[in-house]
């Protein structure tokens, strides 16, 4: 069964702020060389920023979402989700010293993944299991909130989450064995049940 609430969600944001800041201190402190620092800070700045996660975030609350348009909903989770997907493979892509080739691939493979990633999420909140979850069911949907199988239905969502993480697969076919771990990550994401 899920867990009530017990901090509250004052508690909640300042934890959130909190880690935010304390990635831009571990990114200044360990990255090295210092221009990889720098290009690490810019990527995680835009992620989280007004125009990513934050913004697509605050659309999200404001329900701008409930046009019930599809190219909407995916701007949303692009800019949620999508962007912390991205921002992460970028910042380990960046440290290893990726070329724009591998960058690249990383990054159709993020954007790919972000979104099914969260049309896994919106499926789990449909037909999930409370005790495997570790939250209540049916939360979207009790808020009104407007969600992929909300808006494509159960079996159109779960065709574009198997499609999205084709491509992101796709995506990674120049990279070689050594992305085997990202595949099996993508591959996860339709299997999840947590």
């Amino acid at each position: 069964m899920y867990k009530r609430q017990v901090y509250g969600d004052g508690l909640a944001i300042l934890v959130g702020d909190a880690l935010l800041t304390l990635a831009f201190e571990v990114l200044a402190h360990d990255v090295r060389p210092a221009q990889a620092a720098l290009a690490c800070c810019r990527e995680l700045t835009k992620a989280a920023g007004a125009a990513q996660l934050v913004g697509g975030q605050a659309d999200d609350l404001a329900g701008v979402d409930a046009a019930n348009d599809l190219e909407s909903l995916k701007s949303i989770h692009r800019r949620k989700t999508g962007a912390m997907f991205l921002a992460s493979l970028k910042l380990g892509a960046i440290t290893a010293g990726a070329d724009h080739v591998q960058l690249r691939a990383l990054e159709d493979y993020g954007a790919a993944l972000g979104v099914a990633f969260q049309i896994s999420d919106d499926l789990l909140d449909v037909e999930g299991n409370e005790a495997a979850l570790g939250k209540r069911v049916g939360k979207d949907a009790g808020r009104g909130k407007l969600t992929f199988p909300g808006l494509l239905g159960i079996e159109e969502s779960r065709q574009w989450a198997v499609a999205l993480v084709d491509e992101a697969c796709t995506a990674l076919a120049g990279l070689g064995p050594r992305a085997a771990s990202l595949e099996a990550l993508a591959r996860y994401v339709l299997e999840r049940d947590r």
